[in-house]
């Protein structure tokens, strides 16, 4: 049942850019996963899954390097300190966690409590030929929505790789193409999905990186740290 979680190294020569291939790995070991020295530094990431970090200083993605039964290491924009308690979100389900060790962006996390891999990973397979929904951040800014001829200043309440929520919207706007643009984020087509109430969910033609988004979300961080310790 669990051996199909522990990766296998892929044989060599099967490659033919030169870079090594890596994805998250799982292991059963109850040990937080630690970095390990490496002489190739060449990987594709598209396989690395994305988690959401829940700290101290507001919500952030992360990478997921290597997740164990008791903690994982992954890669952060902005790490939160050693000691801090934290919450980790992924395949829809949120882990109580402490940080044990930083390190040149990346951080390693105790959980709580031992973790079912059986289960989490099974929290992740597509149901009724839906994909997981990648994590959501909650975030507090404006955006510009064009659609058609007509534009709206929104609020938005969250956002991922893949979308967002906005408000006010008029109904009307359901199931049609948009171009959205927020705060110090580059342009992005979407289509708006649905609407309750004035609100609504917008989903992107092609998702945002992972680079890309993680970047934005670490300078809003770092800007409301500075602020808060500005304050005191």
């Amino acid at each position: 049942m669990f051996g199909s979680l522990i990766r296998r190294k892929p044989a060599k020569g099967t490659d033919a850019d030169g870079a090594a291939f890596e994805s998250t790995t799982f292991s059963l070991s109850m040990a937080v996963p630690r970095p390990i020295e490496r002489r190739e530094e060449h990987r594709l990431l598209s396989t690395l899954r994305v988690a959401k970090l829940s700290s101290a200083l507001g919500e952030q993605l992360i990478r997921l390097r290597n997740v164990s039964a008791g903690g994982l290491m992954a890669e952060c924009n902005q790490a939160p300190a050693i000691g801090e308690q934290v919450e980790v979100e992924f395949s829809s389900q949120r882990i109580p966690s402490s940080v044990v060790w930083t390190r040149e962006g990346l951080l390693g996390v105790k959980f709580d409590g031992d973790v079912d891999l059986g289960e989490l990973l099974a929290g992740r397979k597509p149901r009724h030929g839906f994909r997981p929904r990648p994590p959501r951040l909650e975030v507090n800014c404006k955006a510009s929505v064009k659609v058609g001829k007509a534009y709206y200043t929104v609020d938005v309440h969250d956002i991922s790789l893949g979308g967002m929520k906005v408000e006010p919207i008029d109904e009307y706007c359901l199931g049609k193409p948009v171009l959205v643009v927020v705060e110090s984020l580059r342009p992005v087509k979407g289509e708006v999905r649905w609407y309750s109430e004035r609100r609504a969910g917008i989903v992107f033609d092609k998702e945002l990186g992972f680079e890309e988004l993680a970047e934005w979300i670490g300078k809003r961080l770092e800007l409301a740290s500075l602020k808060a310790a500005y304050k005191h």
